[in-house]
C-alpha cells in the first residue's frame, strides 16, 4: 500500500514526521512525501531532524502570496503528481492551505483522504481565518478522521460523521516533542545568558491573520508587562510574514529585556519551552506543545479550537484587548498558587504514542 503524505508548513511537518518515520519500520506500507513549499526553510529543518527526504519538492510559494493563491497554484500540480503516483491513500494534517488543496485534489481523483488532527472547531468561520473553514471542508472530504481528543470526536459526531470512521489517537505533535528533545540540541548559544538568567522567561509568538487589526493592543500589553515586571525577560521569535514584522516595528518598544529574533529551528524552540516560565501566543500548536513541558499558556485570541486545554487549566484564553491580556498576565505572574496549578495541569493532547496508533490502523487498512 502506498500512502502520500502532503505537507507544506512547519506545523504539518512536525505532526506528520513522526508518522512517516514510524512507517519506515513497516514493509507493507510505502510512504510518499510531497512538499508543496508553503514554508521552505522552516519545514526543511524539521524534515532533516527526522531524516526525511521529500519525494517531491514543488516549491509553489512566492513572496507575500495569499492563501487563495497558494491553493490555486497547488491544486493542479498536486493533481498531476497524484495521477502519476496513484497512491492508495493521502494523509493531511490540520487546517492549512496545503491541507485543503491536497484534500480537494484527492477528492477529484477519488483517492481516500485521512485527516490527522481532525475535529477541532470554533464554529466561527472567521476565527481562526481561514483555518476554521479549511478544516471543516476537509472533514466533508475525508474518509477517515484521526481526532486528538474525545471532544474532537464529539464535534465530528455532531456533524454526522460515522463513528466507525473516527479514531481518537492523541496529537502526533507530542510524539515529535519527545523525539526532538531526545535527539537534538539547541543552537541558541547567543541567547544562553538570557535563557539562564534568574528572571522569568516569557516566550512570545504572534502571527494570526485575524489578529492583524488587534496586534497593536497585544504589543501594548507586552510593553506594559515589561515595564511593570522587572523580573521578566521576553524572547520573541518573529514570524517571517512581512505584515507581522511591520506591526512589531510599529508598536513594540525597544527594551533591554525584550529580545526580538528571527524564527528559530524547532529544536531551539523546544529548548525555549524547557526554560520558559510562561508562553504568550496566538498559535494553535503551541497550545498543545507548551503544556507538555508544564508551561502555562496565555492564548491571545478571541476563541480557541483547543477548548480541552482551557477546561484542563493548561490554557488561559485572554482575548486580544490590552486590558484582558494584562489581567491574564497579572494573574500568572502575581498569584503563585494559581501559576502552580496551571503548570501542573495534565496536558490533554497525547502521550507520545499517536504515531504508533495511526500506523497500527494503516496496517489493518483494506484497499
Amino acid at each position: 500500500m502506498k500512502v502520500a503524505f502532503i505537507l507544506g508548513t512547519r506545523p504539518e511537518g512536525i505532526k506528520l514526521a513522526p508518522i512517516i518515520s514510524k512507517l519506515k519500520e513497516e514493509q507493507d506500507v510505502t510512504s510518499l512525501v510531497i512538499h508543496t513549499g508553503q514554508h521552505t526553510e522552516l519545514l526543511d529543518d524539521v524534515l532533516r531532524i527526522f531524516s526525511i527526504q521529500p519525494d517531491y519538492q514543488l516549491s509553489l510559494m512566492k513572496s507575500n502570496q495569499s492563501a487563495e493563491q497558494v491553493i490555486a497554484a497547488a491544486i493542479p500540480v498536486l493533481s498531476d503528481t497524484l495521477k502519476a503516483e496513484k497512491p492508495d491513500l493521502i494523509a493531511v494534517v490540520g487546517d492549512t492551505a496545503t491541507t485543503f488543496a491536497a484534500a480537494f485534489a484527492a477528492f477529484h481523483l477519488q483517492i481516500p483522504v485521512m485527516h490527522i488532527e481532525a475535529g477541532l472547531r470554533t464554529y466561527n468561520p472567521y476565527t481562526p481565518f481561514p483555518e476554521e473553514m479549511y478544516r471543516q471542508l476537509v472533514t466533508r472530504i475525508a474518509a477517515v478522521h484521526f481526532a486528538p481528543t474525545e471532544q474532537n470526536k464529539q464535534n465530528l459526531l455532531q456533524e454526522r460523521i460515522e463513528a466507525s470512521n473516527i479514531h481518537v489517537v492523541g496529537n502526533p505533535v507530542i510524539d515529535a516533542l519527545f523525539y526532538i528533545q531526545k535527539h537534538t540540541s539547541s543552537s541558541l548559544k547567543d541567547l544562553e545568558h538570557v535563557i539562564n538568567a534568574e528572571r522569568k522567561l516569557i516566550l512570545l509568538t504572534t502571527h494570526r491573520r485575524e489578529n492583524m487589526k488587534s496586534m497593536r493592543y497585544i504589543y501594548e500589553a507586552i510593553n506594559e508587562m515589561i515595564n511593570r515586571y522587572e523580573d521578566v525577560e521576553v524572547i520573541f521569535p518573529v514570524h517571517p510574514n512581512p505584515n507581522v514584522r511591520n506591526q512589531v516595528h510599529s508598536f513594540l518598544h525597544a527594551h533591554s529585556r525584550l529580545h526580538i529574533i528571527d524564527p528559530v529551528d524547532y529544536a531551539s524552540f523546544i529548548h525555549l519551552y524547557k526554560h520558559a516560565y510562561l508562553v504568550i501566543t496566538d498559535s494553535g500548536g503551541i497550545q498543545e506543545e507548551a503544556p507538555a513541558f508544564d508551561v502555562p499558556v496565555i492564548v491571545i485570541r478571541s476563541s480557541t479550537e483547543r477548548t480541552e486545554g482551557v477546561e484542563a487549566g493548561t490554557l488561559l484564553l485572554a482575548g486580544t484587548e490590552k486590558q484582558t491580556i494584562m489581567k491574564a498576565i497579572d494573574t500568572l505572574l502575581m498569584d503563585e498558587s494559581y501559576y502552580q496549578r496551571t503548570a501542573a495541569a495534565a496536558n490533554p493532547y497525547g502521550d507520545g504514542r499517536t504515531s504508533e496508533r495511526i500506523v497500527k490502523w494503516l496496517k489493518r487498512y483494506k484497499i
